[in-house]
């Protein structure tokens, strides 16, 4: 929710601060690529050396990043709040999607989904939160979810003791093969670059949405913010649905199924999006929302799958690169806009989940949880 909250008020700073949309890119820029960087790194330093109470510190990095924002006075101040957030970010996933693994007892698409959906369902709560709370209080409405993070930072630290009494003494590295038994290191490069490469389709598509749905909305049909932020949460509120369908559907009928149809069976609707009425529009939003989000939790299990013994590893390669194309994508896609219109962006990215079908490539790795 508080990752959300950014991308959420960008018109309210973009009216206090005048922004262009390139500006907004920059800033979901800085704050995903900050994330970006950090996540693989500490991931993978987490599998040798696990650090359970590193949690209640992203979120504290969280909550000044949110105070930061709530108080700037200048863009540059601003861009400094979002760096803060995506530190946040970077320390809090590689752990937690370890310790969803550890808890799932076998069902790792299950306990991804619910682990994944926490964030979904905030994502979805972002854009009401600042509709009811930020948007009639302005800017400085953000410093009230400082009290939510301040909640986090204590349900993380018991979260961190029981981590550490049940499993700090065994390392990943020390009960897991590096890769998947049956896959020749050839295939698991493999396997891992298409995973990327259709991370790389959702996500750019994604960042049309979290960044400038609500903007395109507005021009398209003529709405109020407000009907805007109504509307960009049945999208997410679609995208947290997807999220928990997604992994226990693939612990049922494998992961490779999941992965192919949650990309590429976007593609007609996404085609349709741009030309359609504002009842349509909504509509269509939330099929893509939820056939899109599904892939996630499938492929961050694959990762995991493919290379056991690198966890943190792959959880923070996976959220640090979603973080990276995104912000990348957003600020591209803020220029895009400024030069082409909105419209254009929105027809542009109607035929990225085409790449979906790369998920062919995939080794099946007969791989059945639960």
């Amino acid at each position: 929710m508080m990752q959300s909250l950014l991308p959420a008020v960008y018109p309210i700073l973009q009216g206090n601060f005048a922004l262009s949309f390139a500006q907004v890119g920059i800033l979901t820029l800085v704050y995903q690529l900050t994330a970006s960087i950090i996540q693989p790194f500490f991931g993978a330093y987490t599998d040798r050396h696990p650090l359970p109470y590193s949690l209640p510190i992203g979120m504290a990095s969280s909550m000044l990043g949110l105070l930061t924002l709530a108080y700037a006075p200048s863009y540059a101040v601003l861009l400094a709040g979002a760096v803060l957030l995506g530190v946040g970010s970077s320390i809090f996933h590689p752990e937690t999607s370890r310790i969803a693994r550890l808890a799932s007892g076998g069902s790792h698409g299950l306990a991804q989904s619910i682990f994944q959906v926490g964030g979904n369902f905030g994502s979805a709560v972002g854009p009401l939160a600042a509709a009811f709370i930020v948007l009639p209080r302005g800017q400085q409405g953000l410093a009230w979810f400082a009290l939510v993070a301040l909640a986090g930072m204590i349900i993380l630290g018991a979260l961190g003791r029981w981590y550490q009494v049940n499993h700090h003494a065994r390392r990943p590295t020390e009960t897991a093969p590096v890769r998947h038994a049956s896959l020749s290191r050839g295939k698991v490069v493999l396997a891992m670059s298409v995973l990327i490469a259709l991370l790389f389709s959702k996500y750019i598509y994604t960042a049309a949405f979290t960044s400038y749905y609500i903007f395109f909305l507005i021009e398209k049909f003529g709405i109020e913010t407000r009907q805007a932020q109504l509307c960009q949460f049945v999208f997410f509120g679609a995208v947290a649905a997807g999220t928990l369908a997604g992994g226990p559907i693939g612990d049922r009928i494998g992961l490779k199924p999941v992965i192919w149809v949650s990309i590429l069976g976007v593609l007609p609707f996404s085609l349709i999006l741009p030309h359609v009425g504002l009842t349509a529009t909504i509509l269509l939003s939330g099929i893509i929302g939820f056939t899109i989000a599904s892939a996630f939790p499938a492929i961050v299990v694959y990762g995991q799958d493919l290379m056991p013994g690198r966890v943190g590893m792959v959880s923070g390669l996976f959220f640090g690169f979603i973080f990276g194309i995104g912000g990348i994508g957003a600020a591209m896609l803020g220029g895009l806009a400024d030069w082409k219109g909105i419209a254009f962006v929105f027809n542009l990215c109607s035929v990225l989940p085409a790449i979906g079908i790369l998920a062919a490539l995939l080794p099946d790795t007969r791989q059945r949880h639960g």
